[in-house]
């Protein structure tokens, strides 16, 4: 192969320990990528995976080597890459939570490691998402509270951790929105003045908090503005 410049030590080569060469070679040979499915080392067989006829990869889903399995589990059929659901390691999982259908996705909301549980509230479908808005870990409640429809964000109102109610004041709708005016964290009143009722807001006048106080005195005066247009329209058009 080195005579016909097939390979290339330096650059394109299956024997390197360099995980690029490797790859240069089985992309550049695809066919050979099945005589090293076995190899002891662990990436040549990862990359192989990468390559191989999916049914000679299938039988690496119990390979020792988990970057192995995360290859394999991104190359099997949502249906087949729900077999590794409950692989030890957690980024395979994780592959399995970005590819497994919906209906294998509930079974992974109980993960035990918090960062599948992200990806599996990044797919839920809405009607499935609440079950995780009581999840214990923090970043599986912000990814909530961004998914979750506006009217179903009051189940997040009293969140513990102030970096979710804020995701949840600048989503929520105005009735709920009014309920954050008084939060003890200055970034979630921030955000509620900019969706409470224009009325209740006037109370944020006197906030200890200058940015809030600043966006309540502004949303008010906007909203002056734009009473005092409708009423100017409304006497044009009646003259």
């Amino acid at each position: 192969m080195r005579a016909t410049a097939a390979c290339d030590p330096d650059d394109v080569c299956v024997l390197a320990s360099s995980g690029r060469r490797i790859d240069r070679f089985f992309r550049a040979h695809p066919v050979l990528a099945a005589d090293y499915l076995g190899d002891d080392f662990w990436e040549r067989r990862a990359i192989a995976a990468r390559y191989a006829p999916l049914e000679l990869v299938r039988p690496l889903a119990r390979d020792p080597d988990e970057v192995v399995r995360r290859v394999v589990a991104s190359r099997l059929s949502p249906g087949e890459a729900a077999g590794l659901m409950r692989d030890p390691d957690r980024e395979v999982r994780i592959t399995v939570a970005q590819r497994i259908d919906h209906d294998g996705l509930l079974q992974m909301a109980g993960d035990p490691d918090y960062m599948v549980r992200v990806v599996v509230a990044r797919r839920l479908s809405h009607g499935k998402l609440p079950r995780l808005s009581q999840d214990p870990e923090r970043e599986v409640r912000k990814t909530v509270a961004r998914r979750l429809p506006a009217f179903a964000l009051t189940r997040l109102l009293g969140d513990p951790e102030p970096e979710v109610r804020r995701i949840v004041a600048a989503r929520a709708l105005p009735h709920d929105a009014l309920l954050l005016l008084a939060d003890e964290d200055w970034l979630v009143r921030l955000s509620a003045v900019q969706r409470a009722p224009l009325d209740a807001i006037r109370d944020c006048l006197t906030d200890p908090e200058s940015e809030v106080r600043r966006a309540a005195w502004e949303r008010l005066a906007a909203g002056k503005d734009d009473k005092q247009s409708m009423t100017e329209n409304a006497d044009e058009s009646m003259g």
